[in-house]
């Protein structure tokens, strides 16, 4: 079943790559502009909202998430529209553990209480919504600004994989594509769906210990790993709002967790996700690539 949809933050990682999946699958594309305004009117006529709105770098998150919130649901409303959000994983806490659908929901962050009330001001709307929660995003391509390509591979060139917290803890990692591709799926199936659904995009979890013995496969280097400087984000923390929102969201790397997917295998029995050692390498500079290293198999999620 497919029909048209609106893809709010057409330009930022989550529009593009839901773009390329919507169009892939024979959907009709729109791209909400933010400049005209008035989403409620955008929206008419369409069947499925992708919402990738997120104030750039945590900005006036408090204020700024609650409004895109209010105006989401209001253009839902409007046009009968299913609304699919990237979830992410803060509303789980500091809890270690395997998170799943199940996991309770104990914010810990500021961040975290505010994506937990967005969370349940969509499923007190009575709008549709499926909530695609995902650990942190991996871009297809190197340049994309992403978690790999910003910070664990920033000095791969000087044979160096930078950790934000122990190398050996277990993280979260979601595959934009794949999570793109998903949210497809879903909306092709949302007729079959309830109204409120919060899945996990997991399954892609590995250590930068993991991350680094990859790497090292693939370039045929030896590969140092060091911890981030968090120091230096404490320095500029007076005077650079990333680098404060930042600080806040180091738990994350201090807790050992993982993000399942079992639910979403029972729903997408025949969805494959993309292999791990792709998703690792995704932000690698292709001259790094060695001509040994041999292609992986496609794997279940």
């Amino acid at each position: 079943m497919t029909g048209t949809v609106l893809i709010l933050g057409a330009s930022g990682k989550i529009g593009r790559h839901s773009q390329s999946a919507f169009k892939a699958a024979g959907w009709t594309v729109r791209q909400y502009d933010r400049h005209s305004g008035n989403m409620t009117a955008q929206a008419q006529g369409v069947d499925v909202i992708v919402n990738g709105l997120n104030p750039p770098n945590y900005h006036n998150w408090a204020k700024l998430i609650p409004e895109i919130t209010a105006d989401v649901i209001a253009a839902a409303k409007a046009s009968g529209a299913t609304v699919i959000i990237p979830g992410n994983v803060y509303v789980f806490g500091d809890t270690p553990g395997h998170w799943t659908e199940d996991t309770p929901h104990r914010p810990v962050s500021r961040k975290g209480h505010i994506r937990e009330d967005m969370e349940r001001a969509y499923e007190a709307s009575g709008v549709q919504t499926i909530v695609l929660r995902a650990g942190d995003f991996i871009s297809s391509s190197p340049g994309e600004n992403d978690l790999m390509g910003v910070i664990h591979m920033r000095a791969i060139r000087k044979g160096v994989v930078t950790a934000l917290g122990a190398p050996n803890a277990m993280h979260a990692y979601t595959y934009l594509p794949d999570w793109a591709d998903c949210a497809v799926k879903l909306a092709e199936m949302r007729k079959q769906l309830p109204a409120w659904n919060h899945l996990c995009c997991g399954g892609m979890n590995f250590t930068i210990s993991d991350l680094a013995r990859t790497l090292e496969h693939v370039t045929g280097r030896s590969l140092t790993v060091k911890e981030f400087g968090w120091w230096q984000m404490r320095l500029a923390a007076p005077f650079w709002e990333l680098a404060r929102e930042l600080l806040e969201m180091r738990y994350l790397w201090q807790t050992p967790h993982s993000l399942g997917c079992e639910r979403l295998t029972a729903l997408l029995p025949d969805f494959r996700c993309t292999d791990v050692e792709t998703v690792m390498t995704a932000g690698l500079p292709e001259e790094m690539r060695t001509e040994h290293y041999p292609p992986s198999a496609t794997v279940t999620l």
